[in-house]
């Protein structure tokens, strides 16, 4: 796929904001302990330096699924332990999220969680192949709600695009926010994207009813006291097959 370059009014799209933050001693000392052995960085698969390999990090082959934002890793390692017989990639920029992730791999003994540091979008395009996924996930994504940065938001026409051409046929995409606004851009970039299906077309105003078995984060707890409804979006590449449920 290619885009147009960034400009001054059109900025590359990313998929995260840099945040500094420390770590707690808990988070530290499980970084030091599964980092060097669950984590990469992004920039290092980009370069080639270290092979994007999933089958080689799991020790098996297995339907992958990616996750573009994995925030502090409270459903990430849920829907992990949820679903065994799918491998899970999490890619993620906030260092104390990927270490409390890491901390909560440690505590279920998850061997099918693999953790990524860096830009997501940046290693759809480089290094993941056409068809391989069977499943990306993208909740919460920063609604960078001013008028003004909303060009900045992750989900526009040629990330959906992206996404999609990853995606193996009958693979799906799961959008969740808490901004109705953002919301309603999902859904218009999705459906604007022809290999994407809306499997909630016939559901009132195309919204995915909640699933049972996405975990009521911290995050969302918040959002419904302060008054935002969560909207759900499921699509799917093209028509065949069918994925697990706990992968969608």
């Amino acid at each position: 796929m290619t885009t147009r370059p960034p400009t001054e009014d059109r900025p590359r799209i990313t998929s995260f904001v840099h945040h500094r933050a420390r770590l707690t001693e808990g988070q530290q000392r499980a970084w030091d302990r599964s980092w060097p052995v669950l984590g990469r960085d992004v920039d290092d698969v980009v370069d080639g330096s270290v092979a994007y390999d999933p089958p080689a990090w799991f020790g098996r082959t297995a339907p992958l699924v990616l996750e573009i934002g994995s925030g502090m890793g409270e459903s990430t390692a849920a829907l992990a332990a949820a679903a065994p017989e799918y491998d899970h990639l999490a890619v993620e920029v906030f260092e104390p999220g990927l270490a409390q992730l890491l901390m909560r791999v440690e505590e279920l003994g998850l061997g099918n969680l693999a953790l990524l540091r860096g830009d997501a979008v940046e290693l759809l395009r480089a290094r993941v192949p056409e068809g391989s996924l069977s499943a990306v996930r993208i909740f919460f994504p920063d609604p960078w709600p001013k008028r003004k940065h909303r060009k900045r938001r992750l989900v526009q026409p040629e990330i959906a695009a992206l996404v999609a051409s990853r995606l193996a046929p009958g693979g799906t995409l799961h959008l969740a926010t808490d901004w109705d606004d953002y919301a309603t851009q999902m859904r218009a970039v999705c459906d604007g994207e022809h290999s994407l299906v809306n499997t909630a077309a016939d559901e009132p105003g195309g919204w995915f009813p909640r699933p049972d078995w996405r975990p009521v984060t911290k995050f969302e707890q918040r959002a419904h006291l302060g008054g935002r409804a969560v909207h759900d979006l499921l699509y799917r590449r093209g028509s065949a097959g069918r994925t697990s449920d706990h992968a969608s």
